[in-house]
């Protein structure tokens, strides 16, 4: 693992609790949720890319 996919999966765990802790509350924010929801894929499909092409995302 490199340190770049090391990192962005770092970075997708985090967004995820997030998330979690967002869904969690009595009355969860809806922009909020589909912000961390979009940031979430943006790091995914990075990591995809990196393990598809071996370049950087």
């Amino acid at each position: 693992m490199t340190a770049r996919t090391f990192r962005l999966t770092q970075i997708h765990q985090r967004i995820d609790e997030r998330l979690r802790m967002e869904l969690r509350k009595m009355l969860p924010d809806p922009g909020e949720i589909s912000r961390l929801k979009h940031m979430k894929l943006r790091v995914k499909e990075a990591l995809h890319r990196l393990a598809k092409h071996g370049k950087p995302a």
